[in-house]
């Protein structure tokens, strides 16, 4: 997935909306390298919370950036 990361983003995308996928995908590499089985279950609850909070986040910067001009407002 090296190749995804070192693409530019396509469209205009505010400094905002780039530090947005710059945590998530912070999140989601922490989140694979931790040795899951190894976490105790509070460990694991926060985890899942993180990446569902950045998943929902990635949801709505998709929907920011492709929904029609017009809608926008």
């Amino acid at each position: 997935m090296p190749d995804e990361q070192s693409r530019p983003h396509p469209g205009p995308l505010t400094d905002l909306q780039r530090a947005r996928i710059d945590y998530a995908t912070r999140d989601l590499e922490y989140a694979r390298a931790e040795d899951l089985a190894q976490i105790d279950p509070a460990g694991l609850v926060l985890i899942i919370e993180r990446l569902r909070t950045r998943l929902d986040d990635m949801l709505q910067l998709i929907d920011e950036t492709t929904r029609p001009r017009d809608r926008q407002n």
